[in-house]
Parts: structure tokens; C-alpha cells; sequence
């Protein structure tokens, strides 16, 4: 992980560049979540956005799946959050420039 950034090859054998959007520990389930983007876009325009677990004290980024249905709340709740944040920076912003 370098520059906040690694790289991934997909299922075709192509290396793909991905940004790290953020990484957290869970005290609930006692792992490292790793928050990504490969910059793609779904089929409505939209960011397409990853997570996994990984150990930050690898030195080498192995992805390892999200596999029960607590853990993907855990993270859909931060990316809620998060993305209540941006919107609510966003509206300040707006309302400064009028």
C-alpha cells in the first residue's frame, strides 16, 4: 500500500489501481476493515465502492471477503455517516457562496 493506493488483478488478469478510501478497526468483531474504490461506476453513474478485512501489520495487502451480514452493517453504517457528512459539508458550502 503505497500512497494510499494498491494494486489488484481481476479476474481477467488486468491490474487495477484502487484508492484506499479509509481503514478502521472494529471492537465488535476484533478486525481491519479496508474501505476502496477501483473508480468504475455502476450501471446509475455511481462510484463503485469495496470492502474487506485485511491486517495492517501484513507487509503485503491480502484481501480477505466480508462474510456475515453484522460486519457489512457495521460498515454500511460508516459509509452512512460519512456520506451525511459530506452532504452536510457540501450544503454549508453552498449556502456560504449564495
Amino acid at each position: 500500500m503505497e500512497n494510499n493506493t494498491f494494486k489488484v488483478v481481476n479476474d481477467q488478469g488486468v491490474e487495477i489501481t484502487c484508492d484506499i478510501l479509509f481503514t478502521f478497526d472494529s471492537d465488535e468483531t476484533k478486525k481491519s476493515y479496508i474501505v476502496y474504490t477501483d473508480n468504475s461506476k455502476d450501471d446509475d453513474g455511481n462510484t463503485q465502492v469495496y470492502a474487506s478485512i485485511y491486517d495492517p501489520k501484513m507487509e503485503n495487502l491480502k484481501l480477505e471477503p466480508i462474510e456475515t451480514e453484522q460486519e457489512w452493517k457495521i460498515i454500511e453504517t460508516i459509509l452512512n455517516t460519512l456520506q451525511e457528512e459530506i452532504n452536510k459539508k457540501s450544503n454549508e458550502s453552498d449556502n456560504n457562496e449564495q
